[in-house]
């Protein structure tokens, strides 16, 4: 998952989400809370309430596809953008699932390790 294809687009939601939804509940997620249609083949990056827990939903070739992320420490980063579903590119995604705090001014060229 480090290079997505062209067109594919990165929403990370920014309310907490249960970790105990699968792929039903992340899919009614994606529609209800982000506003997207899941079939798009684009990811939808969802973490639990002590943001230690990330999941990232996407369709792919008949089928969803789920990847999971658990850090043993530290957290990730709370993102300062507004609304509910924020865009990302995919070095923005990966930045952010090695924890590194994103700042919104500088792009993707500067950031900090978060908490550990």
């Amino acid at each position: 998952m480090a290079t997505l294809p062209h067109g594919v687009r990165v929403f990370l939601c920014t309310q907490a989400t249960d970790m105990k939804k699968s792929f039903d509940g992340l899919i009614a997620a994606t529609k209800s809370v982000i506003g997207q249609d899941p079939l798009l083949g684009h990811l939808f990056v969802f973490v639990n309430r002590q943001a230690n827990y990330a999941n990232v939903l996407y369709w792919s070739r008949g089928g969803y596809c789920l990847w999971a992320k658990r850090l043993e420490q530290g957290h990730f980063a709370k993102t300062s953008a507004p609304g509910i579903a924020v865009p990302m590119t995919d070095t923005q995604l990966m930045m952010w699932l090695d924890g590194i705090e994103l700042s919104r001014t500088a792009g993707v060229a500067a950031g900090k390790r978060v908490g550990a």
